[in-house]
């Protein structure tokens, strides 16, 4: 098994775990103000698995792309965060 591709899915269902403990959460919190809390620090697992997972797959095929290609996806996965993190 690829150690990259295994990486990958372990944060994965890491965070989707991450997911379903706050979606618990919120049900057993049962008010709005404190369940938007909750859902406000999910915002910032987000993105740190999508650098994360991106970062361990660039480097997984590092060897297989040529700087050209190497540049395109830094710059949409730069274009992706920057319209996720920016309000």
């Amino acid at each position: 098994m690829d150690k990259a591709a295994f990486s990958m899915a372990m944060l994965r269902i890491m965070s989707g775990s991450i997911e379903l403990i706050a979606a618990i959460i919120m049900l057993r919190l049962n008010d709005v103000q404190k369940a938007l809390t909750v859902n406000s620090m999910l915002a910032l697992v987000g993105p740190l698995v999508l650098m994360s997972t991106t970062t361990i797959g660039l480097v997984g095929l590092a060897d297989k792309l040529s700087p050209s290609k190497f540049i395109w996806i830094l710059a949409g996965v730069g274009c992706l965060l920057i319209g996720i993190l920016r309000k």
